[in-house]
């Protein structure tokens, strides 16, 4: 082989080696220093945690037995959230709602397990949920739109109440992770999907750069919730990241950086 050809190959792999460590590199800087999430944790009396390999799905009793579902988990088969229904002596017709707090795989894999529940998510986030339109972050972008067989019920908007079951859910536009991104306050659990992440320090960090169509506005949507919900007196009891254990009160999202 000619060195001029010996020279462009490894050229080549060289610069194959820098695209695939910086995805990796991302990653492993995106989940250092988070804290873990505790399976089974029990808030407020109503929602339980079911940790679902590195992400996490809430179960929310409505009360007379029916149940909701904030995200749907990364697992396809579901496991780990049929085995909860299991526990309670539900099914999976137990849940009547799931609620989205964005459109990326890893929180709709399970949706498809649950017959009777209505899939609730923004209306800037139905696109992607329904893999009509792609996902904009960096290393999202990379998997295309597809079809993904899931139907929003109803396309939600910032500040409107919805109500299930005996529960209310207030409803949170917070874009930047995704466009339409959602935060859910129920009973003084807020739901914070992807657009926060709880460090083991117990401070909150904004959702990562590789995986979010723009850092700076996902900030600037997380301190403008905290701030609103301060100056309301809202009794926020608990915060509930994607990839993380849940955080008490308010404060470390007032305090974000």
């Amino acid at each position: 082989m000619k060195p001029r050809v010996k020279r462009a190959l490894k050229i080549i792999g060289a610069v194959l080696v820098v695209l695939i460590a910086i995805p990796l590199i991302a990653i492993g800087a995106t989940f250092a220093g988070v804290s873990d999430i505790q399976d089974g944790r029990e808030l407020a009396g109503v929602v339980r945690i079911v940790k679902d390999g590195y992400v996490l799905s809430s179960v929310v009793d409505l009360g007379d037995g029916k149940l909701a579902l904030v995200d749907a988990g990364n697992d396809k088969e579901g496991k780990a959230l049929l085995a909860e229904l299991k526990r309670r002596g539900a099914t999976p017709e137990s849940v009547e709602a799931i609620l989205l707090t964005h459109g990326h795989q890893d929180h709709t894999a399970g949706c498809h397990l649950f017959p009777k529940a209505k899939v609730y998510a923004l209306a800037a986030e139905v696109p992607l949920v329904e893999g009509t339109a792609a996902a904009k972050g960096p290393l999202p972008r990379m998997m295309g739109a597809k079809p993904t067989g899931i139907h929003v019920e109803r396309g939600l908007t910032d500040g409107e109440t919805l109500a299930l079951g005996s529960r209310s859910v207030r409803v949170f536009a917070v874009p930047g992770h995704t466009a339409g991104s959602a935060a859910f306050l129920i009973e003084g659990v807020l739901f914070l999907g992807d657009s926060a992440t709880g460090e083991k320090s117990g401070k909150l960090r904004g959702a990562p750069w590789i995986f979010s169509d723009d850092q700076a506005q996902n900030i600037a949507s997380m301190r403008g919730l905290g701030e609103k919900l301060k100056a309301e007196g809202a009794a926020v009891k608990y915060l509930v990241p994607a990839h993380s254990d849940a955080l008490e009160g308010l404060g470390p999202l007032v305090a974000i950086q």
